[in-house]
């Protein structure tokens, strides 16, 4: 039997506050956000702006070495909404499920 306080992530949540670019697919403007946590198949990011369940997104940000074993790294996602949490304080919380990554190449300065 299911029991719903239980925790049903496969891997385990790395709380991080890194910022990040988030871009829904339908051909909206991007936004900036940032994570409240990762783990390497998900993501929970707080956004001004709601999201719909269902929704595809791409998200771009840099990964600390902490996360990396060694270097930072930035990475873009593409990403599925899964739930949408509204607070008080007119923010938004999303969790969106990683289908897609891919590490992107350092431009250097």
């Amino acid at each position: 039997m299911f029991d719903s306080k239980t925790d049903r992530r496969s891997r385990e949540r790395v709380p991080v506050r890194l910022p990040l670019t988030v871009r829904p697919k339908d051909g909206n403007a991007e936004q900036a956000a940032y994570t409240r946590d990762l783990t390497s198949n998900g993501v929970f990011f707080y956004s001004d702006s709601g999201f719909s369940e269902g929704s595809q997104l791409e998200m771009v940000l840099i990964l600390p070495p902490e996360l990396t074993f060694g270097e930072k790294r930035w990475v873009c996602c593409q990403a599925s909404v899964v739930r949408v949490e509204e607070d008080a304080g007119r923010r938004y919380g999303v969790a969106a499920v990683i289908e897609k990554f891919e590490i992107l190449p350092e431009i250097p300065d």
